[in-house]
Order: structure tokens, then sequence, then C-alpha cells
């Protein structure tokens, strides 16, 4: 079955039609710069497809919201949820084929793009029974996935931009059509622009946006000034759903509107200025008054400061803790935290050196005996699981290991213990982990 989605009037004045089948197999990317009809854009595309295909919106702003009334989408503030419960959401929405707008008005970026990723992925990994045909609209796409570091942590970040890369690359196994919207093509990703086969490109000012959407569209690069003197909410259409060749779209009228709007100016109050005067304040007798300011604490003077020091008893040795009779326990429930941690395995040997240090510290060992060279030694036979007897029974393994270079001597004290407890040898992957690598090549290399 065919089904056309009318979006408005061609450049001849004929109707320009969308193919939804055909969108849903290749995916759409808009971009325009702000107020050139981009969301008006989705919103048409959205009302004329609502009774065809299931709809997921995400939605930084909350403008589509309003489509919860006359196409009964179910609108979710993000903001009164926990990352688990959005990514249910996202599994039950696959389940019962529920349009969805999830609205992330009132987060944070780092929270919009830690729930539009958790969202993503409860929709990506949904079971195959519940593959069902959907359009998922992102807006703002830059958002979720920009082209260089944004101003989030590094994890969140890169949960974001594999969320939307998988939507658009991977999505269409799993019935998903990726349909995203943005202000800029050099802030999106060129990974995930690069899936969709469908364009709309509005008005845009910059020469590197104007230069990627005349790429986009087979434009030469002369034809590209174009795009900049496209009025508002009319695009440049191209692609399977759309156009075997560029053409010019003038968006319809939609039936729903955005809570939001664009600034219409309206006429200022003709009211005397005496007169607003007295409105502005009325009702100040009744304020309660500002607090009053704290006065800053004054600063001691250098002489009384020095008088309070020599006033101080001075410590003596017998005032000082005592240092465990015996540090070894000590250093190895300190060695043994540092070769449990996961994290660890990431970080260098001199940083490991200091979280050790800190680690004996907090247990009541004021100066571990031990320097930097000595450490890394205890370190690798920690890691090889040998926390006691170095000076006893494991000293022979370890007077053989010293012709081994130090990042290598945990995975041959891997091995030394196998083979003095009759068990067969470590796998590549137990090596690459004492060894500090997720390489299995470089494991390999290290035993021969």
């Amino acid at each position: 079955m065919t089904i056309k989605v009318d979006l408005g009037f061609d450049g001849s004045g004929g109707p320009a039609l969308v193919d939804l089948e055909e969108l849903l197999a290749t995916r759409l990317l808009v971009q325009g710069n702000s107020g050139s009809g981009k969301s008006h854009l989705l919103r048409r595309l959205l009302e004329g497809s609502a009774g065809h295909v299931q709809q997921i919106v995400i939605d930084p702003e909350g403008d589509f919201v309003t489509l919860a009334g006359p196409h009964g989408h179910v609108a979710i503030e993000a903001v009164d949820y926990a990352v688990p419960e959005i990514t249910h959401f996202a599994r039950r929405c696959r389940e019962h084929r529920t349009s969805v707008v999830l609205s992330l008005e009132g987060l944070e970026m780092e929270g919009q793009m830690r729930c539009a990723a958790a969202f993503l992925a409860g929709l990506f990994d949904a079971p195959r029974e519940h593959w069902f045909p959907a359009l998922v609209v992102v807006d703002e796409a830059q958002i979720f996935a920009p082209s260089a570091g944004a101003e989030v942590s590094e994890e969140v970040r890169r949960a974001s931009l594999g969320a939307m890369t998988n939507l658009m690359s991977r999505g269409r196994k799993r019935g998903l059509a990726g349909i995203i919207a943005t202000q800029r093509l050099a802030k999106l990703s060129k990974n995930v622009a690069a899936e969709a086969s469908n364009f709309l490109m509005g008005r845009t000012f910059l020469d590197i946006d104007m230069a990627r959407a005349a790429d986009l569209l087979g434009m030469e690069r002369r034809q590209a000034e174009t795009i900049r003197d496209l009025a508002r909410g009319t695009f440049l259409g191209l692609g399977p759903a759309i156009s075997r060749r560029p053409v010019v779209l003038k968006i319809g009228a939609v039936e729903t509107s955005a809570r939001s709007s664009s600034p219409v100016l309206v006429p200022l109050p003709d009211a005397p200025s005496p007169d607003m005067r007295q409105f502005l304040f009325a009702g100040m007798e009744d304020a309660a008054p500002a607090p009053a300011p704290t006065p800053a604490p004054r600063r001691p003077a250098a002489a009384t400061v020095l008088e309070e020091l020599a006033r101080l008893p001075v410590a003596t040795p017998e005032d000082e803790p005592a240092e465990p009779v015996d540090p070894e326990p000590v250093m190895v429930s300190a060695l043994t935290a540092i070769a449990t941690d996961e994290d660890a395995a990431g970080k260098t040997t001199a940083v490991l050196f200091q979280d050790f240090q800190v680690r004996c510290r907090m247990l009541g060992l004021r100066q571990p005996p031990l320097d930097l060279a000595g450490f890394t030694r205890r370190l690798a036979a920690a890691r090889a699981g040998i926390f006691e007897g170095l000076d006893s029974e494991w000293a022979p393994a370890l007077e053989a290991g010293r012709k081994v270079p130090d990042d290598m001597l945990g995975a041959f004290l891997l091995i030394a213990r196998a083979a003095s407890e009759n068990r067969p040898c470590p796998s590549d992957q137990e090596l690459a982990l004492v060894y500090g690598t997720s390489s299995l090549g470089r494991a390999r290399r290290v035993l021969s």
C-alpha cells in the first residue's frame, strides 16, 4: 500500500507529496536556520501521517506536546521521571505501538542528552516481535549528535551520539525511521547526517552550511547561494521519498500549534509616565524589607595570628599516633582494593601509586615502605592474585621475573601461579586483563 503525505505545494503549484513507505526505508534530514520553518514542516509531516504509522518525537523544547489532543499522542515530561523509567516507557511504546512525544523541556543539556540516549536505547533494544514501523522524529538533532565535543561529560556525549548513530544507521531493520532536524549541518555529526537519503534544506546563511547543503542536494557550489534566498517555510527537497531531482516545496498550513511561538510586536501601553511610576511602586510599603547585608568578617592582623600560633602546644613524638607494628596487612588491603577496581586497569602506574599512598594513610599507615619501583612489582603480583608470601614461597618466581620487563611481570606471575597450583594456563583474556589492555593480540605478543 502506497501512502502519500501532502506537505503543501511544489514550485509549479502542484501538491508536494512524500512517499511514506519510502520514507520509512530511507530516513530524512531537515536543515534550516532558526525561524526557517523546520518545526512547522515536522508538524505538517506528523499531522499528515498520524493515522498511518506510529510516531515517536524527541522534543527538546516541548513544542510538539500539543499533538496529544487531536492526534492521541502520549506526552511524557522527562523532567518528572528517572532515566530507567524513560527507558521503560520506550520499550512499552514499541510494544503497544503508541505514538509518544518525549518532552525534554526543563532539563539542562546534559540531562536532555542522557534522557534521549536512554529513550533511543529502549526503542532500539526492543524484542524482535515488537519491531513495528515507526517514525522517530528528533528536533534540534545537533544537541544529541554534536560534531565536536559538547560542554557535557564525555560519557554522556558518547552515549547520546551512539544512540543517534544507531537510530540512523541500524534502525531501519528494527522498523525505526529516523527524521532529524538541525539548525546547522556543521554542528551535526557527519556519521549521523550521512545515513539520510532524503533531504529538505531550508534557509541558511553561513557559507559552510550552504556548501554542505548544496553537496547533499547534488547542486553546484555556485547554485548554493539560492539557499540563502529561500523564504520562510520554503525548502529544497531531494530523495527517493520526495523527488529524484531537487524541487522547491512550500509547506502548507497545520492544524495544531506549538506552545511557544515567534515573537510578535504588540503596541506599547499609552499611559503617561507618572501613572506608570505609580504602578511600578504600588505595594512597596507592604513588601518585606530586604535583609541587612551580613558584614564581612574582619581580617585579623598578622601579628595577632602569629601570637595565637605561638600559644598552640607543640606536637611531640608521643602525641602522634603510632604506626601499625606490621604495615604488611595495610599494604595488602590497599593493593587488593586497587587490583579489584575495574577502573584501575586504564590508569598509569604513577597515578595508582598515589592512590596506594592515600589508601595506606586512610588505613593508618603514615608512610608506606615502598617506592615507585617496589610498588610496581607489588602491583604486578597483586594483579596476578599474589598478595602475601613474596619474601618466602614466591621469592624464586620474583627472582626469575627480574629478567622480565615490569609491565609484563604480572602476566609472568599469573602463569607461574597457574603452574604452582596445577591449573590450566591462563587464557588470553586473563593475560590481557593483567597486562592492562583489552587487545587479545597484544596479550598473545606478551605471552610469546
